[in-house]
């Protein structure tokens, strides 16, 4: 399914960036670019679309660089699919999409579950990460551990549980104009809360149809193949070490993901790996303070030396 010309305003609003679509994987993804220079691909969380790196993406250009925010698939202003929603095509829609920009390869900037994502292209196809940073979330294998064995990360990740009903979720997502989501927003923010014209802008996309369906199909597939042999194959398959320097951002008062469940992620990391916590903020650090944020990120990718 294509997003209807009608929602373009939502999830392609002007600004200084050039909006377009790409085919890979079998889809179509619509992105956002800006600037000339290696490329830096940004991948969004949920319950957001490309424009949560509406900060990044300028801040990156003006530091000489290729600044491409993808919508995931399903999401924003990419095809809304039947199926493939499971982390290994998801990655390979994110890999696809390197390989059409003409690229050889790409840093790899994830948050939340674009971050999921990015560490599971950078295990599956290391030739394509040049660099990896992911925020608010911890290694694939940490997140399955956390969600199986602590009672406390368990908890926090109770709106993944309550993923798992059929229709349930997606009809509570776009009730009274997806209203869920601006109280996400809201919830999983530190003290630096979203601005309301913000909290708008991601209601209005996650109300166009399919989105909700789509947005939560990946939390679907986490859970319930934490026993069936996809899971487990993926979890083994995840085994395979990162072996391109990674910056992994949190916020320290991130409700939704412990520090302590994304803290260690290092030991699947055989390259540098530099931990950074912001302090004071929470869930969404590249939008709480987009200033630090991009000035750590911009920081670390000029870093020849990332392991100091």
């Amino acid at each position: 399914m294509t997003v209807p010309d009608s929602t373009a305003p939502v999830v392609r609003p002007d600004g200084p960036w050039t909006h377009r679509d790409v085919a890979a994987n079998g889809a179509r993804f619509h992105i956002a670019e800006m600037g000339d220079g290696p490329l830096v691909l940004l991948l969004h969380g949920f319950p957001q679309f490309w424009w949560a790196w509406r900060h990044q993406l300028p801040a990156l250009a003006e530091a000489g660089y290729r600044a491409v925010a993808m919508d995931l698939r399903g999401v924003g202003g990419s095809d809304r699919t039947p199926r493939g929603y499971d982390p290994a095509n998801l990655a390979l829609d994110v890999t696809g999409v390197i390989r059409s920009l003409g690229e050889p390869d790409a840093a790899l900037v994830g948050h939340d579950l674009g971050g999921y994502l990015a560490w599971t292209a950078a295990a599956m196809r290391p030739k394509l990460v040049r660099r990896l940073a992911v925020a608010s979330m911890p290694h694939p294998r940490l997140w399955r551990r956390a969600m199986l064995a602590d009672a406390r990360q368990s908890r926090r990740s109770a709106h993944i549980w309550s993923f798992q009903r059929p229709w349930l979720p997606e009809r509570a997502l776009v009730a009274d104009d997806a209203a869920r989501v601006g109280e996400m927003l809201h919830d999983w923010s530190g003290p630096q809360l979203p601005d309301e014209d913000a909290v708008t802008v991601y209601r209005r996309a996650m109300a166009i149809p399919s989105t909700a369906h789509c947005s939560i199909e990946p939390y679907r597939w986490m859970v319930r193949s934490l026993a069936r042999p996809d899971g487990l194959q993926f979890n083994r398959r995840m085994k395979l070490p990162v072996r391109v320097p990674t910056l992994h951002l949190h916020g320290s008062l991130d409700p939704v993901m412990r520090t302590r469940t994304a803290a260690g992620s290092g030991a699947y990391v055989e390259a540098p790996y530099r931990w950074r916590l912001f302090d004071g903020l929470g869930h969404f650090p590249h939008e709480e303070d987009p200033v630090a944020f991009s000035t750590e990120l911009v920081n670390w990718l000029k870093d020849p030396e990332p392991d100091r």
